[in-house]
C-alpha cells in the first residue's frame, strides 16, 4: 500500500502517466496472470480517485470499466480483499475511495476461497457500526451471505471466538438488527408486495438488487442461527430472533428455532420492558392504533390522540412503513404477552394489541383468543391500578360493542369465542376496576338477562362473570390480598336496587340465574340482612342441591358440617323481630289467626324448616345477649308473631318433618317464654290436643310437653279436669288408636307432674285414678306403651315420690306392682321399649325415700348386666346417674324443654372432655334422701368394682364400664365420685386391654375424664400409667381368672377346630389341646392372647392419650423420647384401628409434626431399625412402612450414618417369610433407593456429602446387593448401581474398580440356569452352539449392567486406570470361556439336580436322567420354551459372562482413553492373547481378539511386531489355533489397519496358504481375510511371492500331512492365478514337490502331484530351457506314481501325467510312456455289468470297500495325450496296439465314461492322421496311414456306432457322432483306397430317426449324407 499512500504526493500529470502505463500493461497481460496483476493495479487506481484532476478520475474509470470486462466472466480470477479492506478502513479515505473500494470488495468476496471467507466475515461486522450507513447494508448482505454458505452446518471454534469479540457492542447491536429482519424475510410472489413483518426498505436491504433464492435463504438463516448461538448474547436480545425463527414457513428454521428458544432463550425476562418493547415492535402495534380512535369516536370517548397513538405515524415514509407480522407469529407474540406483567402495563401498546386482535382485518380466532386472554393477564391480578384507570372504561365499551355485535342466536365458533373471552373481561374487571359498575345496577341487569337468554354453553361463563360482579358491589378493604378503591361499597339506593333484582331473579325459571341470585345474597350481604337471608330460604327449597346447600350456608354458616364458609367469621345474626317482619311483609297471611290447620301452606315445607330454624338461632340469639328477655311490647309481639308462623307451619299441607321442627319450636320458645305462650294456648287447648293424635312421634311428645307448660298458667280445677278428661280417655270403653293413646299418655304425666309441683296439688282421688290407669295401661297394653307408662310415671316422680297404690288389700308401692311386668320387658327384644323402662326408673327413684322400692329398681337395672345392646347400657347407666344423685339437671329441664336424655344434653362421647364434663346440679335433698341415697352408692360401688369391671364374661365388664363412665360423666363433681377417682382411673386402665372396642373406647374415655376430674397428683400418676401402657413398661394389670365360657379370642381370630367348630373360650381351646396330644399347647395360646390383650392395651391407652394430651401439656414432655418413635411406627400398624387410635394420639401430643420428627429423628430411626428384625411380623412390616416416609427429603447428615443399616433391613424385608412385610420392604427399598439416587447425585447434594453417600452405598450394593440369591434383591441392587452411576458423575472413579468388575461377573452369575442346559444339550436338536452364544451375548449388550459399564466408561480417567486395569486382569484371569468356572459349577449341579432353587424346578425334576434319550427330550422341552425365556432375558438380561464382558469392556476402554493405556498394553496382551488362543467358544476368541486389537493400536512397536508374530505362527498349530489367528488377523487387519500396513509380509502369506487349510471353517475364515485385505489377488501375490514360496517351502518340509497337502493346493493356486510369472520361483517349488513323491502314501498326498501338472502348465517354457532333463525327470517319476494302488492317488498321477505331457510336448514321450499305458490297458477289466457307476453310487463303492483298479479312462486321457504329441511314424508304428486299445475301450464292458474317452482318442487319432492324408495329396501315402484309417472306419466306426445304439446318454451320443464324423470324413479323403462300404449305413439311418437329442441328430445326419456321397466332405454340418 506505499504506492498508493504515496500517490497524492505526485502531480496529477506523474499519476495520470502511471495510470496510462498501467492501463497498457493491464490490456497486454495475460488472463492468468491477471490476479496478479490487480493485486497492485486496483488499489492504487481506486487511491487514485482521491485526485482532484478530471483526466486522473476518468483514467481510473477507464481502468475500471477495462478490469470489470476482463474479470466479468471469469470468477477465478481473484481480487485483492485484504488491500481493499485496509483503504476502505482507512480514517483519511475520500468517499468517492470509500464507494467503489466497497464496490469491488463485495466483487471480491465471491472470488477468494471459503476458509478466507470465514475469517474475513467477522472482520467485516465489527466495523458495522463505523461506516455509513449506505454501505452498512452492503457489508452486512456480504457477512451475511458468507454466513450461509460456510456456517450453516457449523462453526469453527477460531471463527467461533471471532464473532464472540462483537458482542456487546454496538456492532451487535446493528448486526442482530439485520439478523432478524433477514429471518422475517420470506420470498413473495411476483408484484406480492413487502414480506410481513418488514418495511420495503429492511426487505431490499437484505435481498440487494436481486431476490433470494429459497434455497439460499434456508442456509443464511440457518447460518445466522448458528452465529447468534455461538455470540452468547443475552436471553432478552436473542429472544425476538429466536421468536421469529420458530414462526419461519421453512421447518429446518423452525426446528432451529425453538431448540434455541429452549436452550438459550428459555430464561428470558419478559417483564423485561426492552423486550417486551421490541415485541410490541414485531407484533406491529401501531396498526391496531387506526382501530383504536375510530371506536373511541364511536363511543364518544375524550381521548387524546397523543395518548393513544405514537406521534407522527402518518407522517411516516411508505417504504418505511412496516408490515404486520404474520399470523403465526403474532400468536405467538400473543401468548408471551398474556405472560407477561410488563406487557399488560405497556399502555398503550396491550390496549392497541387488543384492537388490533379483535377488529383487524386478517382477523385469525387464535390471534383473537389470544387478544382476548391479555384480559386474563392484564385485568386479574398484572396490570397496575393507573393503567387501567386509562383503559378500563375504553375496554369496558369495548366488550360490550363486541356483545351487541353478535345476536343471541349466533352460534358460529367465532361468536362463541368472542362471547366467552368478553364476559370472562368483564369478570376480571369487575374484581380489578369495581368503580366501573357500583354506581349503578345496569351491568347486573345486563348479566342477569343473559343468564335466561344466552346458550346453554355460555352459561356457566357468565355465571362466573356474574359471581365477579358482586365483588364490585361489596364493601371491604382488601380482597384476595389486593388493595380495592371500593371500600365504602355501592350506595345504599343501589344496594336497594340490588334487593329487589335479586329477589325477582332468585325465582326464575334457568337454575344459572337462582344460582347467582343466592350466591350475591350470601357473598354481597351479611347474615343480618333479612331481604338476603330470605333470599337463601327461598334458596333452601330449590330442586337443585347446588343451590339448596349454598343457601343452606348463607343461613347457616357454621353449625352444619361440610360448608365452606371459615368458621371464624364473627358471625352476627339479626334480631328475630327484623327478620319476622320482613318474612310477614313478604307473606301477610301468616298475620291470619283463623283455624290455621285447615288452610294450606304459605311456603313449602323445604323453606319453612331452614326459615324455622333460622329464626330459632336468632331467638336464642337475642336470649343470650339481653338475659331475661324484657316484657316489651316489640318482645310480645314477636312471639306472637313467631307462635303464629309455627301454627301456620303446622297445617294439614305441611310434611311430617315440619310438623315436627315446628311443635320442637314451639316448646324452646316456651321453655324461654313459658307465661305468654301457656297464656296463649291456654285458650288453644283443643287445637294442642289435636295434636297428641298426630302421626308422627315427636310431634306427639312435643304437643303432650306444650299441655304440660299450658297446665301451669290454667286453674287446679281446670288442670284436674284436663287430666281426667285423658284419663278417661284411655280407660273408656272405646279404644284409642296407638297415636291416641301414646299422646294422652304422654300429656298424663306431663300434666300430672306439672299438678304435682303446685300447692295445692290435684286431689288425692284423681291421683289414685290416674296412677291406677296407668298400671292397668301397663299390665294390658304391649311394650310400646307400657314403656309409655312408665315414662309418665318417672315424670310425676321427678315432681314428688310416687303414693302406695291403695287397693283392697291395702296399700302397696308402684314399684312392687310392676315388678315382675318389668323383669319380662327388660328382657324383651324392644331395645327402645327397654331404654325408656331403664330411664323411667332412674326417674321413679330420683325423689324417691323408701329403701326398698330402690333396691327393686337397682335389682332391675342390673339385670341388664349382660345385654349387648349399647343404647341399653347407656340407658342404664344414665338411671344409675339418678339414683346416685347430682346429676346435671334439673326437673324443669326435663319437663319443660326439648330434653331427650343425659347424653345428650351434655354433648357426651361427641365433645371436648372438658366441654362436655357437666358441672354438679344444685338439687336439695333431706336428711332421710340422702341416706338412701348414700346406701344405693354403696350397692352400685360394690356391683361395679366387685362384680362387673373384674368380671369373667366381657359383657358384665362392658356393662360397668359403661356404667362406671356415666357415674363418673354426669356425677364426677359429687364427693363420693371425687375420693374414688383413684379405683376409678386402676378400673379404666385395666379395662385398656380389653378386646371388645367399646370397653376398650370408653375405658380410654374414662381415663381422660378422670384426668379432667382430678388433682395434680392424680394427672401424674395417670400421664405415667399410660406411658407405661404404650411403651410396654406399664405395671401387671389385674388376673382374671378364667372359666369355661370365658372367650380368650374373638371368633375367627385363630381359625377353627378340627371339626369345624368354634375356637374362642378357655374351654374350646383345652379341648384343641388334647385333642392334638398337647396339653402344653394352651399355655401358647395363653401367650398369644395376652400379646393381643398388649396391642390392644396400646390402641386403648392412644384413645385416652387423644383425649388428655391436649390437657396434659408439660406433663407429657418428659416423655416424648419414649412416646415419639413408637408413635410413629404403631401409625403404621397392619391394623387399622390401632394406626387410627395413635393418630388420634400423634395429633392431640404434637402441635409440629415435622419439627418434632427432626427433634428425635435419630430415635425415631433407631427405633425403628430395631424393629425391622423384630421377631413380630407387624413390628417388622410397620417399622418398613415407617422408614420409607420417615426418611423422605432427608439430607446426608440426618440420615447419612444409617444408610447402610436402611439397606440392609430394605433387603432383609424384601426376603421376609411374610408376603405384607416383603410388600413394606419394596416399599422401604423404593423410598430409600430414591434418597441415595439424590444424595449421590452432584447437582442435587454437595460434593463432599455425595462423595460420602456414595462410599457407604456402592460398596454395600456391590457386595452384599448384586451378589444375594434374593432375585429381588439382585434386581434393586442392579437398578440402583445403575442410578448411581448415572447421577454421581465423576464422583464414581473411586469405586470404578469394584463396580467394573461387579458388573462384569454379574454378567454371567445372574444369567439363567436353564441357557446352560439349552447350550449342552442344542447340538442333539440341529441348533449350533455359535449361534447360541452370539444369541446370549447380543442380548447382554442391552442388560442393565452394560449400561452401567457404558456409564463407567464415560467417567474413567488416568488415575482410576491404575486400579482398574489390574482388576480387569485379575478378572480375566478368574474366568475364560463363555462359562466360567463357577458357571460350568453351576451347570453341573443343574445337571445332577442338585438346584434347588425355585426357579429351576425343571432341573431338579430332570435331574437324575442321564438316558440320552431322556435328554434330547428335556433339550427340546427347553427349545420349545426358549422364545419365552428369551423375553425374560430382553427384560433382565444377565447374558454374558465375565471373560466376553471383559474384552468388550476393555475394547470400549481403549478407545475412551486412548493414549493413556499405553503403560498398560503389555500387561494387557499378555492377559488377553492367551486367552484367544486358549479358548474354544469361537465367541469369546472375537472379542477377545477385538480386545487384543484395539491394545494393538497403542502398542510399543517392539510389542506390536511381537505379537503379530506370534500371531501369524498359529496358523501352524492346531485348529483352535488355527481358528485363533485367522480371528486374531482379521481383528487387527478391522480395528489397527495403520500398524499392520508394515506387516503385511508376515500375514499375507499366512493367509494365503491357510486358505486351502482341510478345515471348511477354518479355511472360510481365512478365505473371508483374505477377501477383505486384498484388492487384486495377482498383484499381492507377485508382491509377496517370495514370502509366499518361503512360507509354503516350510509347509512341505514339514511333518504335518495336512501341512504338506495345503502347500501343495497353494502351489496350484499360485499357478492358477500367475501362470509364467511364476517361472522365478519354479525351481525351489519343483524341488519340494518332487521330494514328496517318493515314499510312503497318506492322506492328501493326490495334492503334491495336482501341483506338479500345474506347475509344469506354468512353467514347462523355464524347465525346459533351464534344465532339458527335468522333463523326463518328471515323466519318469510321475509314471512310478502311476503304478500305485490306491485310486485317489492313481487318478491324480494320471491327470499330472496328462498335464505333463501336455504341458512339454516333447515327441519322445509317446516312446516312453505309451507302452506302459498299454500293458495298463491290457490289465483293465470291465465291469461285470458293464455300466460305469454313477456319481450317487459313490457311496455304496466306498462302503464295499476301495477299488483298486486301473482308471481306464485317465489311462485313455494320457493316450490322447500322447497321441497329440507323438510324431505320425511313432503312431504308425504302434497302430495295431492303438486300433487294440480303441475296440477294447468301446466294448461293453467298460461304463459310458471311458467310451467318452475313447472317443476323444479317436478323435485326436483321426486329427493327425488328417495331416498325413493333407500332405499326401501330392506324393502318395503310407500304406501304413492308409490301413490304419481303413481300420478305424471298418472296425473302430462299427463299434462307435453300437455304442450310440447301447448307451441312452445324450453326451455319449454327441461324443460318439462327432467322432464318427471325423472318422467318416478321414476315411473319404482316402486319395488312391477302394473304399468300400462300412456296412452300418442302415443303423445310421435308424439311429437319426430315433435320436432325440438335437445336435445328435444333427451329426448323425451328417455322418449319413457322407456315407452317401463319394466326394470327400470338406464341411462339417450346421449344428444347432
Amino acid at each position: 500500500m506505499a504506492e498508493p499512500s504515496s500517490a497524492p504526493a505526485k502531480s496529477d500529470a506523474e499519476i495520470e502517466e502511471i495510470l496510462d502505463r498501467m492501463l497498457t500493461r493491464l490490456a497486454l497481460c495475460d488472463d492468468p496472470k491477471l490476479g496478479a496483476l490487480l493485486t497492485k493495479l486496483l488499489p492504487y487506481s481506486i487511491a487514485s480517485l482521491s485526485s482532484q484532476s478530471l483526466a486522473v478520475r476518468k483514467k481510473v474509470i477507464e481502468i475500471l470499466g477495462h478490469v470489470n470486462k476482463r474479470v466479468k466472466h471469469q470468477p477465478e480470477i481473484v481480487l485483492p480483499l485484504s488491500e481493499l479492506w485496509q483503504m476502505y478502513i482507512e480514517d483519511n479515505a475520500a468517499p468517492m475511495v470509500k464507494n467503489f473500494c466497497i464496490v469491488y470488495i463485495e466483487m471480491a468476496f465471491d472470488r477468494i476461497h471459503l476458509k478466507e471467507k470465514e475469517n474475513m466475515a467477522p472482520v467485516l461486522v465489527a466495523w458495522i457500526s463505523k461506516v455509513r450507513s449506505q454501505h452498512q447494508e452492503i457489508i452486512l448482505r456480504i457477512a451475511a451471505k458468507v454466513i450461509g454458505e460456510c456456517h450453516s452446518n457449523g462453526i469453527d471454534d477460531e471463527v467461533a471466538e471471532k464473532y464472540r469479540l462483537i458482542s456487546g457492542s454496538q456492532d451487535s447491536v446493528i448486526f442482530l438488527e439485520f439478523c432478524l429482519h433477514t429471518i422475517l424475510y420470506q420470498p413473495t410472489a411476483q408484484g406480492g408486495g413487502c414480506p410481513a413483518g418488514l418495511s420495503i426498505a429492511q426487505s431490499n436491504c437484505v435481498t440487494g438488487k436481486h431476490p433470494l433464492k429459497s434455497d439460499d435463504l434456508l442456509m443464511r438463516k440457518l447460518g445466522i442461527l448458528n452465529i447468534v448461538e455461538i455470540m452468547e448474547l443475552a436471553p432478552e436480545l436473542v429472544y425476538p430472533l429466536y421468536l421469529a425463527a420458530c414462526a419461519d414457513c421453512q421447518e429446518p428454521v423452525v426446528k432451529r428455532g425453538e431448540g434455541l428458544l429452549k436452550k438459550k432463550a428459555s430464561g428470558a425476562n419478559l417483564d423485561d420492558a426492552n423486550l417486551i418493547n421490541r415485541l410490541f415492535l414485531l407484533f406491529n402495534v401501531l396498526e391496531g392504533s387506526h382501530y383504536l380512535m375510530e371506536l373511541s369516536k364511536k363511543l364518544s370517548l375524550d381521548v387524546k390522540r397523543g395518548v393513544w397513538c405514537t406521534a407522527g405515524t402518518e407522517n411516516i415514509d411508505p417504504e418505511s412503513k412496516v408490515n404486520p407480522g404474520n399470523s403465526g407469529l403474532r400468536g405467538r407474540l400473543m401468548s408471551i404477552f398474556c405472560r407477561s406483567i410488563t406487557a399488560a402495563n405497556s399502555f398503550p401498546s396491550t390496549l392497541q394489541c387488543i384492537f388490533g386482535c379483535i377488529y383487524e382485518k386478517w382477523y385469525h380466532l387464535k390471534i383473537e383468543a389470544d387478544g382476548n386472554g391479555i384480559y386474563s393477564v392484564g385485568f386479574q391480578t398484572s396490570a397496575r391500578i393507573d393503567q387501567l384507570k386509562l383503559m378500563g372504561p375504553v375496554i369496558l365499551n369495548g366488550i360490550l360493542k363486541s356483545l351487541d355485535g353478535y345476536p343471541t342466536s349466533d352460534s358460529d365458533a367465532i361468536a362463541r369465542e368472542t362471547k366467552t373471552f368478553a364476559f370472562q373481561a368483564i369478570g376480571l374487571l369487575a374484581q380489578r376496576m369495581p368503580q366501573l359498575f357500583r354506581d349503578k345496577i345496569d351491568m347486573a341487569i345486563r348479566l342477569f338477562s343473559a343468564l335466561k337468554s344466552e346458550a346453554q354453553f355460555l352459561r356457566p361463563v357468565i355465571q362466573e362473570a356474574t359471581i365477579s360482579l358482586a365483588f364490585a358491589y361489596k364493601a371491604m378493604e382488601k380482597h384476595r390480598g389486593i388493595h380495592s378503591p371500593n371500600s365504602s361499597g355501592a350506595p345504599k339506593t343501589v344496594l336497594k336496587d340490588l334487593e329487589m333484582l335479586l329477589l325477582t331473579n332468585s325465582q326464575a325459571e334457568e337454575s344459572e340465574v337462582r344460582f347467582c341470585a343466592v350466591r350475591w345474597a350470601t357473598s354481597l350481604f351479611d347474615l343480618q340482612h333479612c331481604p338476603s337471608r330470605f333470599i337463601c330460604m327461598l334458596g333452601a327449597a330449590d330442586p337443585k342441591l347446588d343451590i339448596r346447600e349454598m343457601a343452606l350456608e348463607g343461613l347457616f354458616p357454621v353449625n352444619d358440617p361440610g360448608q365452606t364458609m371459615s368458621k371464624s367469621v364473627d358471625l352476627k345474626y339479626p334480631r328475630m323481630a327484623d327478620i319476622l317482619d320482613y318474612i310477614l311483609k313478604q307473606q301477610p297471611k301468616l298475620l291470619n289467626s283463623a283455624e290455621i290447620r285447615e288452610e294450606k301452606l304459605l311456603f313449602p315445607s323445604q323453606m319453612y324448616l331452614p326459615m324455622i330454624r333460622f329464626l330459632l338461632k336468632c331467638f336464642e340469639v337475642d336470649v343470650e345477649q339481653s338475659g331475661s328477655m324484657e316484657r316489651t311490647s316489640e318482645y310480645r309481639s314477636s312471639i306472637e308473631n313467631i307462635c303464629l308462623l309455627l301454627e301456620h307451619a303446622m297445617a294439614f299441607e305441611g310434611s311430617v318433618e315440619l310438623h315436627a321442627s315446628a311443635s320442637k319450636a314451639l316448646i324452646t320458645v316456651g321453655s324461654c317464654a313459658r307465661e305468654m305462650v301457656a297464656s296463649r294456648y291456654s285458650t288453644k287447648i283443643s287445637w294442642v290436643k289435636q295434636l297428641l293424635s298426630h302421626l308422627d312421634w315427636d310431634t306427639r311428645e312435643s304437643a303432650a310437653c306444650l299441655l304440660g307448660i299450658v297446665s301451669n298458667a290454667l286453674p287446679v280445677s281446670e288442670s284436674s279436669a284436663l287430666i281426667s278428661e285423658l284419663v278417661s280417655s284411655i280407660s273408656g270403653t272405646h279404644k284409642l288408636r296407638f297415636e291416641g293413646q301414646h299422646g294422652a299418655l304422654c300429656a298424663i304425666g306431663y300434666v300430672t307432674a306439672d299438678c304435682m309441683s303446685r300447692t295445692p296439688a290435684i286431689p288425692e282421688t284423681l291421683l289414685q285414678r290416674t296412677l291406677k290407669c296407668l298400671i292397668d295401661t301397663f299390665n294390658s297394653e304391649t311394650s310400646s306403651l307400657a314403656s309409655i307408662v312408665m315414662q309418665s310415671l318417672g315424670h310425676i316422680g321427678l315432681q314428688s315420690p310416687l303414693p302406695l297404690l291403695v287397693q283392697d288389700s291395702g296399700s302397696v308401692s308402684v314399684l312392687t306392682v310392676l315388678q315382675e311386668k318389668l323383669k319380662k320387658l327388660l328382657s324383651d327384644n324392644d331395645p327402645k321399649a327397654v331404654q325408656k323402662i331403664v330411664i323411667s326408673l332412674g326417674h321413679i327413684c330420683f325423689k324417691e325415700t323408701s329403701l326398698s322400692h330402690l333396691n327393686i329398681a337397682l335389682d332391675l337395672i342390673f339385670s341388664l348386666s349382660r345385654s349387648k345392646v349399647e343404647d341399653t347400657l347407656f340407658a342404664a347407666g344414665e338411671a344409675l346417674s339418678f339414683l346416685w344423685g347430682s346429676v346435671p339437671v334439673t326437673v324443669d329441664i326435663i319437663l319443660k324443654t326439648n330434653y331427650t336424655s343425659l347424653s345428650t344434653s351434655s354433648n357426651f362421647l361427641t365433645a371436648d372432655v372438658s366441654s362436655s364434663l357437666p358441672s354438679c346440679s344444685s338439687n336439695e335433698e333431706t336428711e332421710a334422701t340422702e341416706n338412701c341415697h348414700v346406701m344405693v352408692r354403696d350397692a352400685i360401688t360394690r356391683k361395679l368394682f366387685d362384680v362387673l369391671l373384674y368380671s369373667t364374661r366381657k359383657e358384665e365388664r362392658c356393662a360397668g364400664t359403661v356404667w362406671l363412665l356415666s357415674l363418673t360423666m354426669y356425677c364426677g363433681h359429687h364427693p363420693t365420685i371425687q375420693k374414688m377417682l383413684p379405683e376409678i382411673q386402676e378400673a379404666f386402665s385395666h379395662l385398656l386391654g380389653e378386646q371388645n372396642e367399646l370397653t376398650q373406647e370408653l375405658a380410654s374415655q374414662g381415663m381422660s375424664i378422670v384426668y379432667e376430674l382430678g388433682d395434680a397428683s392424680m394427672k401424674s400418676s395417670l400421664v405415667n400409667a399410660l406411658v407405661g401402657t404404650l411403651t410396654g413398661s406399664g405395671k401387671r394389670k389385674r388376673a382374671i381368672k378364667l372359666v369355661e365360657d370365658s372367650e380368650v379370642f374373638q371368633d375367627g381370630a385363630i381359625g377353627e377346630s378340627l371339626s369345624g367348630g368354634k375356637l374362642n373360650t378357655y374351654k374350646e381351646l383345652c379341648g384343641l389341646a388334647n385333642e392334638m396330644g398337647q396339653p402344653d399347647l394352651i399355655y401358647k395360646f395363653m401367650d398369644l392372647a395376652n400379646y393381643q390383650a398388649s396391642l390392644n392395651s396400646k390402641r386403648g391407652a392412644a384413645f385416652g392419650f387423644s383425649k388428655i394430651a391436649k390437657q396434659a401439656g408439660d406433663a407429657l414432655q418428659p416423655h416424648l423420647r419414649l412416646l415419639v418413635p413408637r408413635l410413629i411406627r404403631y401409625q403404621y400398624d397392619p391394623d387399622k384401628n390401632v394406626q387410627d387410635a395413635m393418630a388420634h394420639i400423634w395429633k392431640s401430643l404434637v402441635a409440629d409434626s415435622k419439627k418434632t420428627i427432626d427433634e428425635y429423628l435419630d430415635l425415631i430411626i433407631g427405633d425403628l431399625l430395631t424393629q425391622c428384625g423384630s421377631r413380630l411380623w407387624r413390628s417388622r412390616e410397620a417399622s418398613c412402612l415407617a422408614l420409607a416416609d420417615i426418611i423422605q427429603g432427608r439430607k446426608f447428615d440426618q440420615v447419612g450414618k444409617y444408610l447402610k443399616e436402611i439397606w440392609i433391613a430394605a433387603f432383609r424385608a424384601i426376603d421376609d417369610i411374610k408376603e405384607t412385610v416383603r410388600n413394606s420392604g419394596d416399599k422401604l427399598c423404593r423410598a430409600i433407593a430414591s434418597l441415595t439416587t439424590r444424595l449421590c447425585d452432584v447437582s442435587l447434594t454437595g460434593k463432599s456429602d455425595a462423595k460420602q453417600a456414595m462410599d457407604i452405598v456402592l460398596p454395600f450394593l456391590l457386595a452384599e446387593g448384586i451378589m444375594s440369591k434374593v432375585d429381588n434383591i439382585r434386581k434393586a441392587s442392579i437398578a440402583m448401581v445403575m442410578k448411581l452411576a448415572k447421577g454421581a458423575g465423576i464422583a464414581i472413579r473411586p469405586h470404578l474398580s469394584d463396580l467394573v468388575c461387579c458388573m462384569l461377573e454379574s454378567l454371567s452369575s445372574l444369567e439363567d440356569q436353564g441357557l446352560n442346559y439349552v447350550e449342552l444339550h442344542a447340538a442333539n436338536v440341529g441348533i449350533k452352539t455359535e449361534k447360541l452364544e452370539s444369541l446370549r451375548i447380543s442380548i447382554a449388550k442391552s442388560s442393565p449392567m452394560w449400561e452401567t459399564l457404558d456409564i463407567c466408561i464415560a467417567v474413567v480417567d488416568t488415575q482410576a486406570l491404575d486400579m482398574l486395569v489390574p482388576r480387569l486382569a485379575q478378572l480375566v484371569r478368574s474366568g475364560v470361556g463363555l462359562n466360567t468356572r463357577k458357571h460350568s459349577h453351576s451347570s453341573s449341579k443343574h445337571l445332577v439336580g442338585g438346584c434347588y432353587s425355585h426357579e429351576c424346578n425343571e432341573c431338579i425334576t430332570y435331574g437324575y436322567m442321564s438316558d440320552e434319550t431322556n435328554q434330547l427330550e428335556i433339550a427340546t422341552l427347553y427349545l420349545k420354551l426358549f422364545a419365552v425365556w428369551i423375553l425374560q432375558f430382553a427384560i433382565f438380561s444377565f447374558s454374558e459372562h465375565p471373560g466376553v464382558g471383559v474384552a468388550s469392556f476393555i475394547s470400549l476402554l481403549i478407545q475412551k482413553v486412548g493414549t493413556d493405556i499405553k503403560p498398560f498394553t503389555s500387561m494387557l496382551l499378555k492377559l488377553v492373547f492367551p486367552v484367544v488362543k486358549e479358548e474354544k467358544s469361537g465367541s469369546v476368541k472375537r472379542y477377545f481378539a477385538s480386545a487384543c486389537a484395539v491394545v494393538l493400536k497403542y502398542a510399543d512397536p517392539a510389542q506390536a511386531q511381537k505379537l503379530i508374530e506370534e500371531s501369524a505362527a498359529l496358523h501352524a498349530g492346531d485348529r483352535n489355533a488355527q481358528i485363533s489367528c485367522a480371528i486374531l488377523l482379521k481383528a487387527y487387519c478391522s480395528v489397527a489397519a495403520d500398524i499392520m500396513s508394515g506387516y503385511h509380509a508376515t500375514i499375507v502369506p499366512v493367509v494365503f496358504v491357510s486358505r486351502f487349510d482341510d478345515d471348511k471353517h477354518v479355511s472360510s475364515i481365512f478365505e473371508e481375510l483374505w477377501e477383505e485385505n486384498t484388492s487384486g489377488e495377482q498383484v499381492t501375490l507377485q508382491l509377496y511371492l517370495q514370502e509366499i514360496v518361503s512360507l509354503i517351502c516350510e509347509g512341505m518340509t514339514s511333518s504335518s500331512w495336512a501341512s504338506k497337502r495345503k502347500s501343495a493346493l497353494a502351489i496350484s493356486k499360485l499357478c492358477e492365478i500367475l501362470g509364467e510369472n511364476l517361472s522365478s520361483c519354479h525351481p525351489i517349488l519343483l524341488k519340494s514337490l518332487m521330494k514328496e513323491i517318493p515314499g510312503r502314501l497318506w492322506e492328501g498326498k493326490d495334492a503334491i502331484l495336482y501341483a506338479i501338472g500345474d506347475l509344469c502348465k506354468s512353467c514347462h517354457k523355464a524347465m525346459s530351457a533351464e534344465d532339458s532333463t527335468t522333463s523326463n525327470s518328471i515323466l519318469t517319476a510321475v509314471s512310478s506314481a502311476c503304478t500305485k494302488k490306491v485310486k485317489k492317488y492313481r487318478e491324480a498321477a494320471f491327470s499330472c501325467l496328462e498335464q505333463v505331457i501336455n504341458a512339454f510336448g516333447n515327441p519322445e514321450f509317446f516312446n516312453i510312456i505309451f507302452p506302459s499305458l498299454l500293458e495298463m490297458c491290457n490289465t483293465a477289466t470291465p465291469t461285470k455289468s458293464g455300466k460305469a457307476p454313477f456319481r450317487t453310487d459313490a457311496k455304496a463303492e466306498s462302503d464295499e470297500g476301495e477299488d483298486n483298479s486301473v482308471p481306464h479312462d485317465k489311462i485313455l486321457s494320457c493316450i490322447t495325450s500322447c497321441i497329440r504329441v507323438a510324431r505320425v511314424n511313432n503312431i504308425l508304428e504302434q497302430k495295431e496296439n492303438l486300433i487294440h486299445v480303441l475296440l477294447v475301450s468301446l466294448s461293453p464292458g467298460f461304463p459310458w465314461i471311458v467310451k467318452v474317452s475313447a472317443f476323444s482318442s479317436i478323435k485326436e487319432l483321426c486329427s493327425r492322421l488328417h495331416e498325413i492324408v493333407d500332405e499326401s495329396l501330392e506324393i502318395s501315402l503310407d500304406a501304413g496311414a492308409t490301413s490304419l484309417i481303413y481300420e478305424l472306419f471298418h472296425s473302430v466306426s462299427p463299434k462307435v456306432v453300437e455304442c450310440i445304439s447301447t448307451v441312452k446318454i445324450a453326451q455319449v451320443h454327441i461324443t460318439a457322432s462327432e467322432c464318427l464324423l471325423e472318422t467318416i470324413k478321414l476315411y473319404k479323403n482316402l486319395p488312391s483306397v477302394q473304399k468300400t462300404d462300412g456296412g452300418f449305413e442302415d443303423e445310421l439311418l435308424h439311429l437319426h430317426e430315433i435320436e432325440k437329442n438335437e445336435q445328435a441328430k444333427s451329426l448323425l445326419k451328417a455322418c449319413i449324407d457322407g456315407v452317401e456321397k463319394q466326394e470327400p466332405l470338406n464341411s462339417e454340418p450346421e449344428q444347432k
